[in-house]
C-alpha cells in the first residue's frame, strides 16, 4: 500500500520560514510528478508548485518566489521550503505524487497525503 506522509507544518510568525517534507512509502516502481497543494477552509485545493522526476518545476511562475520545491528521487521524498511567510499563506498543505506501482502501469495513479497545517500568525 502506497502512503504519503507530510511533516514540518506548524505555527510561525509572519516573515518566518518552514520546511515541509513528504515521504512516499510502500510498494513503488517509480514516482513521477510530485507537488504541493494547499487548501483553506471552504476553498478548493490549489497547486502551489510541482516538480517532475527530472527536476523541472511548474508552473513557470513558481520558479521564482518565496517557496522552493526540491526532491530526492533516491528517497522518494519531496520538500517545500516556505520563506517570508504571510498570514494569507495559512492553509493545510497537501503532498501529491503520481506513482507507478508496477512497470506495467504506464503512467501511474494519483496519491495524496493527509495534509499538514501551516499557520502564520503573531
Amino acid at each position: 500500500q502506497v502512503q504519503l506522509e507530510e511533516s514540518g507544518g506548524g505555527l510561525v510568525q509572519p516573515g518566518g520560514s518552514l520546511r515541509l517534507s513528504c515521504a512516499v512509502s510502500g510498494s513503488i516502481f517509480r514516482v513521477n510528478d510530485m507537488a504541493w497543494y494547499r487548501q483553506t477552509s471552504g476553498m478548493q485545493r490549489d497547486l502551489v508548485v510541482g516538480i517532475d522526476r527530472h527536476g523541472s518545476i511548474y508552473p513557470v511562475e513558481a520558479r521564482k518566489g518565496r517557496f522552493t520545491i526540491s526532491r530526492d528521487n533516491a528517497e522518494n521524498t519531496v520538500f517545500l521550503q516556505l520563506n517570508s511567510l504571510k498570514p494569507e499563506d495559512t492553509a493545510v498543505y497537501y503532498c501529491y505524487a503520481k506513482i507507478q506501482t508496477t512497470w506495467r502501469d504506464s503512467y501511474g495513479a494519483d496519491y495524496w497525503g493527509r495534509g499538514t497545517l501551516v499557520t502564520v500568525s503573531t
